[in-house]
């Protein structure tokens, strides 16, 4: 096999082995993003499997000499010869040099959208706690505990009533 095919199959096969398939799936919300989800997964799996059994293997040796009883040596050489001569270029990577600073530059990117988005959760966690407090204590809270805890109100309705603003 090629240098750059078993390269190809190896970091394939890397990458089957440090994706995190279920936590991924656990974040999905709707049907329709698990559907995808699942045709993503199963297309990975399909290219990675060919990767693992077409490019991993290394094509048997030609048997020259086989040829050469049943055909005739001038022919079997002739077409050794020219095997013997083909020269298949290496493959020189060019695209992940070009690409790799701007994917190294998403993923930190992605680790800052990450980390506020958990700051969002925790606070909106916390907001959802409080409005489920004020929701069971609501029908026998009195106007004086709801103030207590928003004091900004009991202001600005003082402030009103002083200024004799009823709204209107």
């Amino acid at each position: 096999m090629s240098g750059a095919g078993k390269k190809v199959a190896d970091v394939a096969f890397k990458a089957s082995r440090t994706i995190d398939w279920e936590g991924m799936a656990k974040v999905l919300v709707t049907d329709e993003a698990r559907r995808e989800f699942s045709n993503l997964r199963r297309a990975f799996d399909e290219v990675n499997t060919q990767l693992q059994t077409k490019f991993s293997q290394e094509p048997e040796p030609i048997d020259w000499d086989f040829y050469r009883k049943g055909i005739g040596s001038g022919i079997v050489d002739l077409y050794k010869e020219a095997y013997d001569s083909v020269e298949i270029p290496k493959y020189v990577d060019n695209v992940t040099p070009e690409y790799k600073p701007k994917f190294d530059a998403l993923l930190v990117e992605l680790k800052e959208a990450e980390q506020k988005s958990l700051k969002e959760s925790e606070r909106l966690e916390k907001e959802i706690v409080g409005v489920q407090e004020i929701s069971k204590k609501l029908s026998t809270m009195t106007a004086d505990e709801y103030f207590e805890k928003h004091p900004e109100l009991k202001k600005k309705f003082d402030d009103e009533i002083r200024n004799d603003y009823w709204g209107y």
